[in-house]
């Protein structure tokens, strides 16, 4: 969990990145405690199936239908899918679903489109990809979303309707902490991985992502999570299989059942290791975006930069390091972040709490602003042009040891954070 080294190996890309501490550094290593693994994935997943979470096992539930759609997220998450994909699949057939009336539908929710060369990575399955109908969801084509209803928080709720139609529908992804929806996972890979742009945009409003409670490892009262959990009692419930992997990306945990209990259950399992306790707070953090994929944009570096914000002093300084391969972002996020630039943090603020819809990507700025109004942020990386590097609206480094040199020097504190696994871990000051 905390421990000392005199280098410390960072999550950034697909190689890492080693950093130098100094002598004169006093760091604390914030990791997860160690992860129990699966040794055999094979018998897990068999066994999850045959013994789910409130739920019959899948022959049974596959026996009575005669269509299935899987969801699966896109190439932004790191999830296992070559371990359970094609026993899943295998096992709907056998159970005489016929294979061309199964499909699987990649979650992109407003992502950009998965590539060929992505949806090879995603499905990691030559069987699968051989053998079944593999569709890419998106948010922008109205044709293919059907309103379901509205929530108690007045959103409308439209969501791909290729998995509306299914008889059996199952979603599948890996449950690790989301800084707006608590946990990702289960629920939130059907909304806003498959609904309907304007969903997904008031789904992101000023308002959902302005609420305290939409944060980190909470679930409770949670306004994002509420809407799920109302969503998937619209369409008659649903069933998921949930994973859970540790820095290594090994597999330590995996589940199949009822969607929500089977999330919850994977929740209860992940959150005695990522919320990791400190009666500490830093003036200087070094942190991650967590590596690939991850850390393959700006818009998904955001989520770094915010979580070690509770054990950040007010002013300090949060160095993140992130590939950003691809560079910022969208179109759209680009867009936001040069109304950040020419407003200011506070008139942005005030423009986007106006609307019943949010302009896509905004609610990333919106975050971002969260941790420029607490402290100074610096990055890494090696993947962003020099023509946008301000779009990041942050400072930019090649030098990260000399700016964690600097930022001991100002404040006249030698303890730093070091957190390098990034958003995948979330401190919390006891």
């Amino acid at each position: 969990m905390f421990q000392n080294h005199k280098k410390v190996q960072i999550l950034f890309g697909d190689k890492g990145y080693s950093l130098n501490i100094k002598s004169n550094w006093q760091p604390t290593v914030i990791r997860k405690p160690k992860m129990p693994l699966i040794q055999s994935s094979d018998k897990a997943v068999l066994d999850a199936f045959s013994s789910p979470i409130n739920s019959p096992p899948l022959t049974n539930l596959a026996q009575k239908a005669n269509s299935a759609c899987i969801l699966v997220c896109d190439i932004t998450r790191p999830v296992p899918n070559g371990l359970f994909i094609e026993n899943l699949v295998k096992n709907l057939i056998e159970a005489n679903i016929k294979k061309e009336k199964i499909l699987i539908l990649i979650a992109t929710g407003l992502h950009r489109l998965s590539s060929k060369k992505e949806i090879i990575q995603i499905i990691n399955s030559k069987y699968v990809l051989e053998n079944i109908n593999i569709a890419i969801h998106n948010a922008k084509e109205d044709n293919n979303h059907r309103l379901i209803g509205i929530t108690s928080k007045g959103n409308k709720i439209s969501l791909d309707k290729r998995f509306l139609d299914a008889e059996l529908k199952i979603a599948t992804g890996l449950v690790e902490p989301h800084f707006m929806a608590g946990f990702s996972g289960g629920r939130k890979v059907i909304a806003p991985g498959i609904a309907h742009e304007k969903t997904i945009r008031t789904f992101h409003s000023a308002r959902y992502m302005e609420d305290p409670m939409a944060k980190n490892c909470n679930l409770k009262n949670n306004p994002l999570h509420e809407d799920q959990l109302e969503i998937i009692k619209m369409i008659g419930g649903a069933y998921a299989i949930n994973c859970v992997i540790d820095e290594d990306r090994k597999l330590s945990y995996i589940n199949f059942g009822e969607i929500i209990k089977s999330h919850i259950c994977a929740v209860d399992f992940i959150n005695s290791y990522v919320e990791v306790k400190t009666n500490s707070t830093f003036d200087t953090i070094v942190t991650s975006s967590a590596g690939a994929p991850l850390d393959s944009t700006f818009y998904q570096t955001v989520k770094g930069i915010v979580s070690p914000l509770t054990i950040l002093n007010k002013g300090g300084d949060l160095i993140i390091f992130s590939e950003c391969k691809e560079g910022i972002g969208s179109n759209d996020f680009k867009k936001s972040q040069r109304r950040l630039n020419a407003d200011g943090k506070e008139k942005f603020i005030l423009d986007i709490l106006k609307k019943q819809y949010a302009d896509i990507d905004e609610w990333q700025t919106q975050k971002e602003i969260e941790a420029l109004k607490r402290a100074n942020i610096y990055l890494y990386t090696t993947g962003i042009s020099k023509e946008e590097q301000n779009l990041t609206a942050v400072n930019i480094t090649k030098e990260p040891e000399l700016v964690i040199e600097e930022s001991i020097k100002r404040h006249n504190n030698n303890n730093i954070a070091i957190i390098p696994e990034g958003p995948y871990v979330v401190p919390r000051r006891i």
